[in-house]
């Protein structure tokens, strides 16, 4: 079980098993039905695996993925029981995610010589965006990190006041302006701020609207331009992020944002109150984008750095 690294700790590790335990619940509910007196994995038993694995939101395209291999593992082995499929599920999923490895992404560590880090943050209303923002900063800040927040979505005054009382909460500064001002102006305020004050991490929320992919990839791009006004190459990072309690819904989400902008990684929220967890599986492999974060709990800490082989892991332990 090389593919298994340890890497979280005991209390780290505990919670995302109990922020899975929905998923996993609901997942090996249907696999136990699936292979329900039989002892052998064959034709039958890998039709209901599909059927499981698509609907636990693992996604077609990546089912079809893990269907291939372990077709291909069966006609290797001869013969494999249904006691080992646990097992061998854990292993060809680890496999096909350390295929897409996008190098590990262990810590809330900035790149060296880049300061500020600016991450630019994405998505629709209601996916858990402004409290990914707050737990973000709030980690940052807890490792020594000078963090200011910049309220983007100016769509929404109600966008602006829970940023601000996350701001509040975490005892961040937050640039922002009045309702209805000109987003991309926020941003430039942010940056330079950031400039002028010598802090490590600028965290930009934008407007979560999804009607007009074109005005939301201008609007984007138009707040791109005016930060580089101020450093260039900004933004460092740009954050999509998913409400993993909608299941399919957030697969079409990333489609949209990914053709609208250059997303570079992906948060995928509310995991600890739904049975449809396996979307991470599905988003991992499908995106060429790493899922960086996951949500897995209310508390600020329950925003953990995503590490595949501990997912797995939780995921596929019994």
């Amino acid at each position: 079980m090389g593919l298994f690294k340890k890497i979280f700790s005991k209390e780290k590790k505990e919670k995302l098993d109990e922020g899975l335990e929905k998923s996993k619940s609901n997942f090996f509910g249907k696999l136990s039905k699936a292979v329900a007196g039989k002892s052998k994995v064959d034709e039958s038993v890998l039709d209901d695996l599909e059927d499981v694995l698509v609907s636990s939101d693992v996604g077609v395209a990546t089912t079809i993925k893990i269907i291939d291999r372990i077709e291909a593992r069966v006609a290797r082995d001869k013969y494999l029981g249904t006691d080992e499929l646990n097992t061998i599920l854990r292993e060809e999923i680890a496999g096909l995610l350390s295929e897409s490895e996008h190098g590990e992404l262990e810590t809330l560590e900035i790149p060296e010589g880049k300061k500020p880090y600016v991450i630019m943050v994405v998505g629709v209303n209601g996916v858990g965006k402004t409290t990914t923002i707050g737990k973000l900063a709030k980690q940052y800040k807890n490792k020594g990190k000078k963090v200011i927040l910049g309220a983007g979505d100016t769509f929404r005054a109600a966008a602006i006041d829970q940023l601000q009382i996350w701001a509040d909460r975490v005892d961040i500064p937050i640039v922002k302006q009045k309702m209805g001002s000109d987003p991309a102006s926020v941003a430039f305020d942010t940056v330079q701020s950031a400039m002028k004050q010598d802090a490590d991490v600028v965290i930009i929320d934008t407007a979560g609207r999804l009607h007009n992919k074109v005005n939301l990839m201008n609007e984007l791009s138009k707040i791109k331009r005016v930060m580089q006004k101020v450093t260039p190459n900004v933004p460092d990072e740009v954050l999509l992020v998913l409400d993993g309690s909608t299941g399919q819904n957030a697969f079409e989400q990333a489609k949209q944002f990914t053709a609208a902008t250059e997303v570079t990684a992906l948060a995928i929220t509310k995991l600890d109150g739904t049975a449809k967890g396996g979307v991470v599986i599905g988003i991992s492999d499908q995106f060429k984008i790493p899922v960086k974060y996951i949500g897995v709990g209310e508390g600020v800490d329950d925003l953990q750095v995503f590490n595949k082989y501990e997912f797995v892991d939780s995921f596929f332990s019994k």
